[in-house]
């Protein structure tokens, strides 16, 4: 049973709203977004990610991000997708808005979202705190449920 949880926490934890499937010009996005970003870039996507996510009201007492690092966060953003769109990767941006429109972006941004995400979770302490909710499963059942006897 062991191999089968990391699929599933990668699966939960990376999986972010799924749109239409990319078109060829959201795939060539999506690679010059993600061959034009530094590791420092998806960690600065990430931290957007998350204290945006900190925003929500079941979430928000997790999370002690005051006001101002959080639009810290959105200037930071502001600036790499600025820089990303009009400096890295124009062509690329022009066509998939000409061809695919905001669901080519969205997907491309997804794939952008995805690679932070991974890259984030590459951390040993990250890791450590994602597999940390194992000890509190009920082996017996898990078995019983696939079939594990």
């Amino acid at each position: 049973m062991k191999p089968l949880l990391p699929a599933l926490l990668l699966a939960m934890t990376a999986a972010l709203p799924m749109s239409a499937h990319a078109g060829p010009k959201a795939d060539a996005l999506a690679a010059c977004l993600g061959d034009n970003t530094t590791g420092k870039d998806r960690k600065d996507l990430a931290r957007w990610m998350f204290v945006a996510m900190a925003a929500h009201p079941e979430i928000k007492e997790l999370s002690k991000a005051s006001e101002a690092a959080r639009d810290e966060a959105d200037q930071i953003m502001g600036r790499l997708v600025t820089t990303l769109l009009a400096e890295r990767c124009p062509a690329q941006t022009r066509e998939v808005m000409q061809q695919e429109g905001t669901a080519g972006m969205f997907n491309a941004f997804r794939v952008l979202g995805e690679l932070a995400m991974k890259e984030l979770m590459s951390n040993p302490e990250v890791s450590k705190s994602l597999g940390s909710y194992e000890r509190y499963l009920d082996q017996a059942k898990l078995k019983a449920a696939l079939g594990d006897r």
